[in-house]
């Protein structure tokens, strides 16, 4: 007998991954494929949204091709946040190639928005900082530097979205423009308290109304795939964008539930609930989605160097063959030495926010080892995720009850452990770690019933592995305190410049 299904197609910044997830957990079918990465200038850098619809098209059918046992009910995407697409309507031909969230081309635009004091009106609607990073920055330049394509979009000709509202525009030969909430509140035009497009912020950024998608729930309807694409015609029922999809494939669905990605930076969310949450520490307010896929908030904070730091003394210093060493290296002392590492490599993120700061290393001595550095980057890691979790608990009042991991180095038993004991709470790795592909499964088998509840969802991904915290507060106390010390003397580096 066949398996009820849903096709997850997970779009992210350097190639396309595409699951079939089973009714009862199973990865059913699998395939992924990488595209081109473009760099015109310094700072810029484009897709061509053309190969990236071609290549999810190609990875799509591949996985549906080796899920042999399963019936495919639904499809549901996620996709790199931020990037812009512009598209003609009626050809869903691209007019421009895509401009991706690394892109920093409107630095000097977002300097004189902030100059001319609109940025905290701006993070007020929106929950963001006026950054490049964002979409919205990005779409301003590019009428301004294309007026036919201001005039063209003036006519209601043209089509603005991120790679969430593309792929569902190609999957459905035009039929739909639709987003959801998660990837809207990415793009500088989404209030988060009207839950709508934001009139006076497309006003101050000069964008047409006529261009935006529809807003959707992000376990909704957004258009049916034509045959001709996939093979199926089925429902696009869920849409996410990918830090808020592996949010909810984490099962964190209320307030006080946070997870934590650990790649080469780390990203972190913290559920807090029905209403969003203004930061007071630099940490972002998005959408996000609560166990029915509809629209609830997050606070969302950024390590800036994760996983790089064991990269870097690994292909940088020689001092490990490989990550996977990492645990054993830092397993095989009884404590860091009094070394600390500041992996500032491009400034410090939140809490912090010092652009000038770099990578800084305390407490060396002769009887410092390869070891001590290894570990003194794990659990820099954990320390980092520990100050922005500080500061999400400030922001929202929630107490964090468990976080939830992913990404690489969440495979490193011996950091989970490490991570718990800081938090003082409970610390979960699921079964499997693709939770952004499973979150964008997730929501569409939602909608679709291929799961009756989001518990249904969450079970049938396995039994996680889970780390409690061992520590005492006198040692978690310790610990704290050299951190911050040797934060504090890598900002005051950075900060003195009396040479």
């Amino acid at each position: 007998m066949s398996v009820p299904a849903v096709l997850a197609i997970d779009q992210g910044t350097t190639g396309s991954t595409c699951l079939v997830v089973g009714q009862d957990g199973r990865i059913l079918g699998k395939a992924y494929s990488e595209f081109t990465q473009f760099f015109p200038k310094p700072g810029w850098v484009e897709h061509d949204a053309l190969e990236i619809w071609e290549v999810t098209r190609r990875v799509a059918r591949e996985a549906i091709a080796e899920a042999t046992e399963a019936s495919v009910r639904a499809v549901g995407i996620t996709n790199q946040r931020e990037t812009l697409v512009l598209w003609d309507r009626a050809t869903l031909e691209p007019v421009h190639r895509a401009i991706v969230w690394q892109d920093r081309r409107t630095a000097d635009a977002c300097r004189r928005l902030k100059e001319a004091g609109h940025e905290a009106e701006v993070r007020a609607r929106t929950g963001l900082v006026l950054d490049p990073y964002f979409t919205g920055t990005k779409v301003a330049w590019l009428l301004r530097e294309r007026p036919e394509l201001r005039a063209r979009a003036e006519a209601g000709e043209l089509a603005l979205g991120t790679v969430d509202s593309w792929l569902i525009a190609r999957l459905t030969n035009g039929a739909s423009h639709v987003t959801d909430p998660t990837n809207a509140s990415r793009t500088l035009f989404y209030n988060l308290h009207t839950a709508d497009w934001d009139p006076w912020l497309l006003d101050l950024l000069e964008v047409p109304a006529a261009m935006l998608p529809q807003i959707v729930p992000s376990a909704g309807e957004f258009g049916v795939t034509a045959g001709e694409h996939l093979g199926i015609s089925v429902p696009i029922a869920g849409v996410a964008g990918d830090q808020q999809a592996a949010l909810f494939g984490q099962g964190c669905w209320s307030a006080g539930l946070a997870k934590n990605t650990y790649g080469t930076g780390a990203f972190l969310l913290l559920h807090t609930g029905a209403v969003p949450v203004p930061s007071k520490h630099g940490l972002l307010t998005t959408a996000a989605c609560d166990e029915a896929g509809r629209l609830a908030y997050a606070l969302e904070g950024s390590v800036f160097i994760a996983g790089a730091a064991v990269q870097w003394l690994r292909d940088g210093l020689g001092l490990l063959a490989s990550a996977t060493e990492s645990a054993r290296m830092a397993a095989s002392l009884e404590d860091n030495g009094g070394v600390s590492f500041v992996p500032a490599f491009v400034g410090l993120g939140a809490p912090h926010w010092e652009p000038e700061a770099r990578g800084a290393m305390f407490g060396l001595t002769r009887g410092t080892t390869r070891e001590h550095l290894v570990r003194a980057a794990l659990e820099a890691m954990a320390f980092g995720t520990a100050e922005v979790l500080e500061a999400m608990e400030a922001d929202s009042g929630v107490q964090t009850t468990e976080l939830r991991v992913d990404g690489g180095a969440a495979l490193n038993d011996w950091l989970m452990g490490f991570q718990a004991d800081l938090i003082d709470a409970p610390v979960r790795r699921p079964a499997i770690v693709e939770t952004t592909a499973l979150g964008a499964a997730g929501l569409a088998g939602l909608s679709s019933g291929v799961w009756p509840s989001a518990e249904a969802f969450l079970a049938c991904q396995g039994e996680a592995a889970r780390f409690e915290p061992a520590s005492t507060p006198t040692d978690r106390a310790r610990l704290s305190a050299q951190w911050r010390r040797a934060v504090r003397a890598t900002i005051g580096w950075a900060r003195d410049d009396e040479g």
